[in-house]
């Protein structure tokens, strides 16, 4: 029998280590309602806890660069999911303080995510699929949030959330002793990955990422893209299930539906979006219709009432996927496509890192906008309004492209 070959492997363990990271992340989001009801806290606190999460997450993007490329980016992804599944005992405890250091804790494992997974699968994958590799990929993302509006509602329901929390621990770690065998096969040899620093906190350093985007070909621009799109798309993760349970009056399981229902339309949308952008062989144009699409979501989640149809919130779940949090996989490959070969890591990181401070500011402006005005309608249309800002940048972004003759 043939032994099966690496990229493949390589595929395979990204995928599935991005798939519970995700699932991980969306512990708090889908949660919320029922811990924050126990302790007493406002609702709006979902938003600061996953602000926190972004914190944990840039903490990796900015000082802990050289250690993912010291540890290689399967082993940097394994152990910090183990320290994010661990740091879920904190939540057992009704103490912001601890909830938020957990929260940051979790925010590890998705801060690594991409660049390990854009190192590694930029190694192993054909020019001509770029695309579509890389939005198999965060197509991971999407599944680990199905995973988790399919089945963290219901166990919270069945067994409480604390246990809900613990069951999610444990998948975490059979996750990470699944795919340990693996590592010696995709990362680097030791002599190579032993050269880089462990943690920095130089300022000299801590900027690299970002000021490796200056070094490819509007790559600024495509990465500013990514930053204006994540402000809708975490507007939804964060604030969807809490939105239909406090405003609209779903039931838990119920928006835990709607929610699962957005991110498999996400999970397919992103494989598609794709292929679309390598059939045309064009990242921007591609990216021009998922940003209207997401305004146009974003927006009517905004409008949407108690009296609406369920079939309408599943029809606008399952847009949202696909526009909303589709554009990633696309997104990532064109910043990886217009990167120099040697600083992968780093620009996917710099580009990250911008999406990031979408992902951090959102929840806490989204949720302050909500403490003073009780809008969430508000909040969604100016989320939904900020997509529309893509259009310029990406305008003429492939002809300027190939007049660098690149």
């Amino acid at each position: 029998m043939p032994a099966i070959p690496t990229w493949i492997i390589a595929i395979v363990v990204i995928v599935v280590l991005q798939t519970i990271s995700a699932t991980l992340g969306r512990l708090v989001p889908v949660a919320a309602p029922a811990f924050t009801a126990e302790f007493g806290w406002d609702k709006s606190w979902v938003g600061y806890l996953t602000a926190a999460t972004v914190v944990g997450a840039l903490f990796v993007l900015t000082a802990g660069m050289g250690l993912m490329h010291r540890l290689g980016g399967v082993r940097a992804l394994q152990w910090s999911l183990l320290i994010g599944a661990a740091s879920l005992l904190l939540y057992l405890v009704p103490s912001i303080t601890l909830a938020l250091i957990a929260s940051a804790c979790v925010g590890l494992s998705l801060g690594t995510a991409n660049p390990a997974g854009s190192e590694v699968l930029q190694r192993f994958t054909p020019p001509a699929h770029r695309n579509l590799v890389f939005s198999i990929k965060q197509a991971g993302v999407p599944l680990g949030g199905v995973l988790g509006g399919l089945l963290i509602p219901p166990l919270i329901e069945a067994m409480g959330w604390r246990l809900a929390a613990v069951v999610v621990a444990a998948a975490c770690a059979a996750v990470i002793l699944l795919t340990w065998p693996f590592q010696a096969r995709i990362d680097p040899p030791p002599e190579e990955r032993m050269q880089r620093r462990l943690v920095s906190f130089r300022l000299t350093d801590i900027l690299v990422p970002l000021r490796s985007l200056s070094h490819g070909e509007r790559l600024w621009r495509a990465s500013w893209v990514g930053c204006l799109l994540a402000i809708a798309q975490a507007g939804w993760v964060t604030f969807m299930v809490t939105y239909l349970v406090a405003i609209v009056g779903q039931s838990l399981s119920t928006a835990g539906l709607m929610f699962a229902v957005m991110q498999t339309s996400s999970m397919f949308g992103r494989v598609c979006l794709g292929w679309i952008a390598d059939h045309i062989a064009s990242g921007p144009k591609t990216l021009m219709i998922a940003a209207l699409g997401s305004a146009i979501s974003t927006i009517l989640l905004g409008l949407s009432t108690p009296a609406w149809p369920m079939w309408a919130f599943v029809l606008l779940s399952a847009g949202a996927g696909i526009m909303v949090s589709g554009w990633n996989g696309v997104q990532i490959a064109e910043v990886a496509r217009r990167s120099p070969p040697t600083l992968i890591g780093e620009t996917a990181a710099g580009s990250v890192i911008l999406i990031f401070m979408s992902n951090m500011l959102t929840p806490i402006a989204f949720a302050a906008f909500v403490a003073v005005t009780g809008r969430y309608d508000l909040a969604f249309l100016v989320s939904g309004a900020f997509s529309l800002l893509c259009l310029p940048l990406l305008w003429g972004l492939d002809r300027k492209l190939e007049r660098s003759g690149r």
